[in-house]
């Protein structure tokens, strides 16, 4: 059981690094740091926008429209984490044998 939550806490973290790589590409084609006509990025951004995207398309229903902020990332971000502590104390409590 323990290493079940180890390694959904290692997925936890892939997808935070994943979800922080995908805004900070965004940012730098947003102000034209990084050119899209490059295949390479190209291919790169949109295969970060299909793992992402189905994550953020329920939040985005949820949130208000806050014009070009999208601030569905954070929010994610922000779940991943509640996820990694609520696995952190239900491997603290196997690991002791008591509740908290």
């Amino acid at each position: 059981m323990l290493t079940l939550i180890q390694i959904a806490q290692v997925l936890l973290s892939v997808l935070s690094i994943i979800i922080l790589a995908q805004f900070v590409l965004s940012l730098l084609i947003a102000f034209n740091v990084v050119n899209t006509y490059n295949e390479f990025i190209r291919q790169f951004y949109n295969g970060l926008n299909q793992v992402t995207e189905p994550l953020y398309r329920p939040i985005r229903r949820v949130l208000p429209d806050f014009g070009q902020l999208d601030f569905s990332p954070m929010v994610v971000l922000l779940l991943i984490r509640i996820a990694g502590l609520v696995l952190d104390n239900i491997a603290l409590t196997i690991m002791t044998g008591r509740p908290l």
